[in-house]
């Protein structure tokens, strides 16, 4: 399966006609570099290859409720919910700098984004290449007595490259190889590093509606109580907005939590319903 979505991945361009790829280009660049592989910097949880642009600060809120199998009593996971706030500089257009707070385990983020190869229509690259770099504080009230409280126990790490193709004006297609280490685990049998590879696309239903989907499938699982990562959802482009709502197995919305220690199952009802806002401010 994996081998086929490659082959798919950066084969099927031949597929499309070259008049097809022409209002995804730059026209103001005589490189004809193509834009807009997706909407915003997220595909749905994970990073996509997009940045904000030099001197643009993007502000970003985003809501997780509870599980839809909670039940009446809790409206269905309403009733439930953890939030994440970023801000994300663009110091070029190949650099953008970022910082983030999560209610979930009240974790801490500061990220680094690059731009290292821009797709281009014709006699150039058929990708385009990000890469995203981030360290998280887990800052909860220190619970293990019989453990020192070390500022280095309470660090991890996320390492992706993205790599995505924008096939058309309505289909982009994307694979995410990640690397995340923990500090600290919780016991000797679980692993400090591990690997994943992200799969996401985005397919346009009309001019400002897509539909995003996105898997993480991890290689050597930390935990066998963790599960892959799946979600699903939709973006909105209203104006300067961007609304992103969707429906995932994963509570976490940073890499650490959603790649390597998601526990929820969808065939047991474990979705949770979450929507992004993200706004882009001129500087």
């Amino acid at each position: 399966m994996r081998i086929l979505f490659v082959f798919i991945f950066l084969g099927a361009s031949s597929l499309f006609a070259q008049d097809d790829l022409f209002d995804l280009i730059n026209d103001n660049d005589a490189v004809t570099e193509v834009r807009s592989t997706f909407k915003g910097t997220r595909v749905i949880n994970g990073q996509s290859i997009e940045l904000p642009s030099r001197r643009t600060l993007q502000f970003v809120i985003a809501h997780r409720f509870g599980t839809i199998n909670s039940g009446a009593y809790e409206l269905w996971g309403l009733d439930q919910a953890q939030m994440r706030m970023s801000l994300d500089y663009g110091v070029s257009d190949g650099l953008a700098l970022g910082l983030a707070r999560n209610s979930f385990q009240k974790t801490f983020e500061g990220s680094m984004k690059s731009k290292l190869i821009k797709q281009k229509v014709k006699n150039g690259s058929p990708v385009s290449v990000s890469s995203y770099h981030a360290m998280f504080l887990n800052s909860l009230q220190w619970q293990n007595t019989e453990r020192e409280n070390l500022f280095s126990s309470r660090l991890s790490y996320a390492h992706q490259i993205m790599i995505a193709r924008k096939f058309n004006s309505s289909l982009s297609l994307q694979i995410t190889p990640s690397f995340i280490h923990r500090n600290l685990v919780e016991t000797e049998t679980m692993n400090n590093d591990f690997f994943a590879i992200g799969y996401g696309g985005r397919y346009k239903l009309s001019k400002r509606v897509s539909i995003n989907a996105e898997y993480f499938q991890q290689f050597n699982r930390p935990d066998e109580a963790f599960t892959n990562s799946l979600s699903l959802g939709f973006d909105i482009e209203t104006g300067g907005h961007v609304f992103q709502l969707h429906v995932t197995n994963s509570q976490g919305m940073f890499e650490r939590f959603f790649i390597g220690e998601t526990v929820g199952s969808w065939t047991q009802g474990d979705i949770y319903f979450g929507f992004n806002i993200s706004r882009v401010f001129a500087l």
